[in-house]
């Protein structure tokens, strides 16, 4: 065995629904814009071109519970609530076929953003990393298989601060639906077990502040929550 300078933290786990084991997570995709009425309120029209991308690192990924310290470098920190797409075997240029029998499970997810960097770095057409790739800025909950939880369209997605509901949709206004997000990214990537897809924010993203709660679910899903404190 290789000897290492220092330790590096286990990556994080994921519940899984009847399952004993837990399922690990190996990288994050997300999926921008991917609701109109969200599209509308940043100000862009509804493009069924292509899906568009952008990353999170698994290592600022936290489990569903925690409390983040509001981040460094911001003003405007955002909620974005998420049906994430949990991968479980390896597929590359999938079919239809192929990119349906690839899903595993299903969870849900905040995509929490530094708003003010996100729409700084966009303006001088510069990467999005420091508005979306925030330290614990990817919270996830446990995961209910995909075989259990029935077609996706109808169930309620919605995200509360402090009780009141910001965030309030169903999934059957994904513009991109699952199996062509994943034959899409299937195209430039060998996804693999441990893969998760972020799938797009409803509208009604908005800022928190220290001392809010968060709070959110899927109709089938386990819920999701995270506490904001304040600045380290």
């Amino acid at each position: 065995m290789t000897d290492l300078l220092f330790d590096q933290p286990q990556p994080l786990t994921l519940p899984v629904s009847g399952e004993s084991a837990e399922y690990p997570v190996r990288r994050i995709f997300c999926v921008g814009r991917n609701y109109a009425a969200h599209a509308a309120e940043m100000g862009f029209e509804v493009d069924r071109e292509a899906p568009f991308y952008f990353t999170k690192s698994a290592a600022n990924a936290v489990l569903t519970g925690a409390s983040q310290p509001y981040p460094p470098g911001t003003a405007n920190y955002h909620h974005e609530m998420e049906l994430v797409v949990a991968i479980g075997a390896p597929v590359f240029q999938a079919t239809k076929e192929q990119a349906l029998a690839a899903i595993y499970a299903y969870g849900c997810g905040l995509d929490m953003t530094r708003r003010d960097l996100q729409i700084a770095s966009r303006k001088i057409q510069r990467p999005w990393d420091l508005g979306k790739d925030v330290e614990q800025g990817a919270v996830l909950a446990p995961l209910t298989k995909a075989a259990g939880f029935g077609e996706i369209g109808p169930q309620r997605i919605y995200l509360e601060v402090n009780g009141e509901i910001r965030q309030d949709a169903t999934l059957s206004e994904l513009i991109w639906k699952l199996d062509e997000i994943v034959m899409d990214l299937s195209k430039f990537y060998h996804l693999e077990p441990g893969d998760l897809i972020m799938t797009g924010t409803p509208a009604g993203v908005g800022p928190v502040v220290a001392g809010d709660v968060i709070t959110g679910g899927i109709d089938g899903l386990e819920p999701i929550r995270l506490s904001i404190t304040a600045a380290e």
